[in-house]
């Protein structure tokens, strides 16, 4: 799956993740957002949420944009990348 329809589907399935999860914003990183991801690349997506995730918010996302997408996603929190990796990954960030 290519870049632009990952975006496609991360903004088509945001309304949902905000009403139901309290998403506040997600954005692609990684192989897929550099264009260099396989068939066998997971996706990275980091993902903000209203006040303190749930583990039913987080696992929820998760599941949900795998469904979506038919691959595995690799989520994660912007409040849990160590600040070491944090220039890397916000300079591949490609917010949704």
């Amino acid at each position: 799956m290519n870049r632009s329809r990952i975006l496609a589907i991360l903004n088509d399935s945001k309304p949902y993740l905000t009403k139901e999860f309290g998403v506040t914003d997600l954005a692609l990183f990684g192989s897929h957002a550099r264009g260099s991801g396989g068939e066998d690349s997971d996706v990275d997506i980091v993902v903000d949420f209203k006040g303190p995730a749930t583990s039913r918010q987080y696992f929820g996302v998760q599941f949900y944009l795998e469904d979506r997408l038919g691959l595995p996603v690799d989520l994660v929190t912007r409040k849990s990348i160590r600040e070491e990796l944090k220039p890397f990954i916000e300079r591949d960030s490609i917010h949704a």
